[in-house]
């Protein structure tokens, strides 16, 4: 077997099963996470969840299959490794910035969900202001 080829599948073996563990850890973590987001709405935040989910997959294995070709013929184990390493490294890079580009969104949807409750009175105003209150100026004043 050619070492290109035995490198490919290296490649893919190990991208297609950190992209899988990648989308089950955001999967698993970030539905609590969505549920909160969405106000307690499990069916919502399960789709929204899956959605994101296939995106994740999408983009992320859509990227592995476009980087999987190489320039060179690989000839020793050390170009294998070398090629492996780049390779690998820029996927985990990859991997990290839309796990960090998730986090970031889904917090400025949370962000905004906890500023639309703050802005709610933790009690219905109960009448006018001025004079009419328990802190109104004394009749012979």
């Amino acid at each position: 077997m050619d070492l290109t080829v035995l490198a490919y599948v290296v490649y893919l073996v190990i991208s297609i099963g950190l992209t899988v563990w990648v989308a089950r850890t955001l999967s698993r973590n970030g539905r609590i996470f969505l549920a909160d987001v969405l106000h307690g709405n499990e069916k919502l935040a399960d789709a929204v969840n899956h959605l994101l989910v296939v995106g994740f997959y999408l983009v992320n294995l859509g990227f592995v299959a476009l980087y999987l070709s190489g320039d060179e013929g690989l000839a020793t184990a050390r170009e294998v490794f070398e090629a492996l390493s780049v390779k690998l490294g820029v996927v985990l890079l990859v991997l990290g910035v839309m796990h960090l580009g998730n986090v970031w969104v889904l917090n400025k949807i949370r962000r905004r969900g906890v500023m639309d409750r703050e802005q709610l009175p933790p009690v219905p105003p109960q009448g006018l202001t001025g004079q009419q209150g328990a802190w109104a100026k004394p009749a012979g004043a």
